[in-house]
């Protein structure tokens, strides 16, 4: 049995600002959703490996094998705080 070769990626952990939406469907309460609306935007952390970057988004895989990989995360570049290399490529 041979091995098929898979191309060697980046492990990033990217640090970025997500949106959010809050409420439910219907009415809210009006002094609820102000007191809401002075909060920041959560702050996420994703860990995974850099399949594509361009000047709007980056593509992250947690997964990756020769034929199948996990589902892809698309993070726009305007919401990124930071981009730190976890791994260099291998030769």
């Amino acid at each position: 049995m041979t091995r098929k070769k898979t191309k060697n990626y980046n492990i990033v952990e990217v640090i970025w600002q997500d949106a959010e939406e809050i409420g439910d469907v219907g009415w809210n309460d009006k002094k609820k959703q102000l007191r809401e609306a002075k909060k920041p935007c959560p702050v996420m952390r994703t860990v995974g490996y850099e399949v594509y970057r361009d000047k709007d988004h980056i593509a992250l895989l947690s997964s990756i094998g020769t034929k199948d990989c996990s589902t892809l995360e698309k993070i726009p570049m305007s919401f990124t705080i930071t981009i730190t290399p976890l791994s260099p490529i291998s030769p």
